[in-house]
């Protein structure tokens, strides 16, 4: 047979980059915990929100969708890098490898996405107060929701959504500006819990594209890390976060403590 009409049949790919690393185990075990906490506290987000009928409001509801793309988007890759480094399992077939790409492609989307419009959300309701509830209803949101998830599948948007952050923080910014210092205070902490989490998704890609645009060469693992903290560490923050500075979950977490405290 020709070289012409020769033909390679791949099945599967060899998974590379951790070869080099001095401590693959203990790397692995700080993946897995990581990976674990961030499952739980995601679906404890969710059920939260699912159960409470006074959660079913449109920034739960967003929460909600955040905590379902958090699971979505680390569990794209971190089973794969934790069977590497814990199992020795260093390869993964084409459909396997096809799919997960896709899931990550889509999970890195999406994170973008969620934040942007959650974004909108705080923009309607510091500029737009009286008029939130009725602009930004439930089924509008699971609308919005739904339309991105569509158009999120492997579309990269990374700057899109940035830009369409700024913007909304540039506008509710001059907008705080002119209130007065009561308000400012109100409106300051309605925006923290988001603004930490736009931090912590963008800060790693932006830390990546800096030091390509100065020339600065990172080692593998220094680019291995920061790629392991650009997937884990967004999905870890959200529910903490959320969970953390939002007053009705909150209180549903300590309710739940105080229970548990009464049964002892």
């Amino acid at each position: 047979m020709s070289s012409q009409n020769a033909s390679v049949n791949v099945t599967h790919f060899i998974i590379g980059g951790f070869d080099t690393l001095s401590r693959p185990i203990a790397v692995g075990v700080v993946i897995l915990i990581t990976y674990f906490l961030a499952v739980l506290a995601n679906m404890i987000n969710i059920m939260f929100i699912i159960s409470d009928k006074s959660l079913h409001k449109p920034m739960y509801l967003m929460i909600c969708n955040l905590a379902v793309v958090d699971i979505v988007y680390t569990s794209s890759c971190s089973p794969t890098m934790i069977g590497v480094l814990l199992a020795g399992v260093n390869t993964i077939s084409y459909v396997e490898c096809l799919i997960q790409m896709c899931v990550f492609n889509l999970g890195t989307s999406m994170e973008s996405f969620v934040l942007a419009v959650m974004a909108l959300d705080r923009f309607i309701a510091i500029i737009y107060p009286f008029q939130y509830h009725s602009y930004l209803t439930n089924t509008r949101v699971l609308v919005v929701t739904f339309i991105v998830w569509f158009i999120a599948w492997s579309f990269f948007i990374f700057f899109f959504t940035f830009v369409f952050i700024c913007l909304s923080y540039c506008a509710i910014l001059l907008f705080v500006k002119l209130s007065s210092n009561n308000e400012k205070k109100k409106m300051g902490s309605t925006l923290v819990s988001h603004l930490i989490c736009v931090i912590v998704h963008y800060c790693p890609a932006f830390v990546r594209i800096m030091f390509t645009r100065f020339g600065v060469v990172l080692t593998l693992e220094e680019r291995q890390g920061l790629v392991i903290g650009a997937v884990l560490g967004p999905c870890l923050v959200n529910p903490f976060v959320y969970c953390l500075r939002t007053k009705e979950i909150k209180q549903k977490l300590f309710k739940i403590f105080k229970t548990f405290h009464t049964y002892d």
